[in-house]
């Protein structure tokens, strides 16, 4: 296999890419004299796909169970990768989000070594009875531990208030109950459905030899080209959230809040997936970025604090928007928001602005640069949406303040939205 490159002056970075007869995606991000360096293996697989089909046949999995998987992939007939890695000098770890799981590494020394231990973890399937049994007990602490978590109990009550039956309105580790489900047969049914190179990114960023790297993901997968299974989300969802409030009562000195709403429920893919999305993280920023008046205003009143946030993003064939924090008046600052974006919807965003944020937006992503990490998962995000990361960068600069409004006025109308709150008992 070739892998090509493409300079982006813009921000001083060479992309090397390319795919393998089997389906493999693979970049490289060269760092000349760098010491340390990154490799991430991702899935095109995650907690909200529940259901698929599979030689023909409908499986229906727990809830949790790519989370499981995730913990599973370690054990390998040898012994845990875990320990294999750190005994090289690597440091390792692993996430499953609701539509992607990705193993990585970062190391000084034996990157090849700690390549194709990462290569062979991912493709080598290895689970028993005693073994999941033991997971279970594992994970079902994890499990109790994350439900006295208010962040983790916010987040999950905003997604069910939000969905009907969208499998993101349940958490991605699942219940005690539902991991008690999962049996190795499940695990294998859901390796082969996601698990296969078609499937999945090989991302590395470093002092690396591009074409070494494909030789070594050609040497180290399986040749032949494999379908993925098809995740079935289920019936698409309305517009509309399914509750307009939740309140939960947890052990907090100050109330949570988080404002959501559905702004798509059948995500297009492609070039069309990336300016709607970039459109809409600018609309956010326009409206509630920290130089906004929304927040500038609510925070010298004392109604917002240093760790309000928003986000636009995309998450198992949604698009999401979200804003939280703290406060102890959520609902005030709930009341401000619908104000702002109806304000917003009349008479469009200030120019000045929409130039501060598009510059501000356009600062964010270039310093998350510096993380090899974070330029790893957005190669691999973004090659499961169909789309280039570094394009964005060029995007940026084309967006006009007629899409922002736009955008404001069809997605982000003040009735989808729901509020979700943690109330300190």
């Amino acid at each position: 296999m070739t892998m090509h490159s493409r300079e982006y002056p813009g921000v001083g970075d060479t992309l090397w890419s390319g795919k393998l007869d089997n389906g493999l995606s693979i970049y490289v991000v060269p760092r000349p004299g760098f010491q340390k360096k990154t490799a991430f293996a991702a899935v095109n697989y995650g907690g909200a796909m529940r259901n698929f089909t599979l030689d023909g046949r409908l499986v229906e999995t727990p809830a949790g169970v790519a989370h499981f998987l995730e913990h599973k992939m370690f054990d390998l007939p040898e012994g845990n990768a875990l320990n294999i890695f750190s005994e090289r000098g690597a440091e390792a770890n692993a996430y499953t989000g609701g539509d992607m799981t990705a193993y990585y590494f970062e190391c000084d020394e034996l990157f090849d070594e700690n390549l194709e231990l990462l290569l062979r973890l991912v493709t080598t399937p290895h689970f028993t009875e005693e073994s999941v049994a033991k997971e279970q007990g594992i994970i079902g602490q994890e499990i109790l531990m994350t439900e006295d978590d208010p962040s983790f109990v916010l987040y999950n009550a905003t997604m069910g208030a939000l969905f009907d039956h969208h499998p993101v309105r349940e958490s991605v580790a699942g219940t005690v109950e539902s991991i008690a489900g999962i049996t190795p047969q499940t695990l294998y049914d859901c390796h082969k459905a996601f698990y296969v190179p078609a499937n999945m990114a090989l991302c590395v960023v470093g002092d690396v030899d591009p074409e070494h790297v494909a030789e070594m993901a050609e040497r180290l997968t399986v040749r032949e080209y494999v379908n993925p299974a098809v995740p079935d989300y289920g019936e698409r969802e309305g517009l509309e959230p399914i509750e307009k409030k939740a309140v939960s009562y947890m052990d907090v000195s100050d109330p949570m809040f988080i404002a959501a709403a559905k702004l798509n429920t059948a995500m297009p893919d492609g070039d069309e997936a990336l300016r709607l999305t970039t459109v809409g993280e600018l609309a956010a920023r326009c409206l509630l970025g920290q130089s906004s008046e929304f927040y500038t205003s609510l925070y010298a009143e004392g109604l917002l604090r240093g760790d309000f946030f928003r986000d636009v993003s995309r998450l198992a064939g949604t698009l999401l928007f979200e804003c939280g924090g703290s406060s102890a008046q959520p609902e005030q600052v709930f009341e401000r928001l619908c104000e702002t974006l109806n304000a917003a919807a009349k008479k469009g965003v200030d120019p000045a602005a929409f130039e501060r944020a598009r510059r501000a937006e356009y600062g964010v992503s270039l310093r998350a640069l510096n993380s090899p990490g974070s330029i790893c998962a957005s190669l691999a995000s973004c090659r499961f949406g169909g789309y280039g990361f570094y394009e964005g960068f060029d995007l940026l600069p084309a967006v006009t303040i007629d899409e922002i409004n736009a955008f404001i006025r069809e997605y982000l109308a003040p009735e989808r939205l729901t509020l979700s709150l943690i109330m300190p008992k």
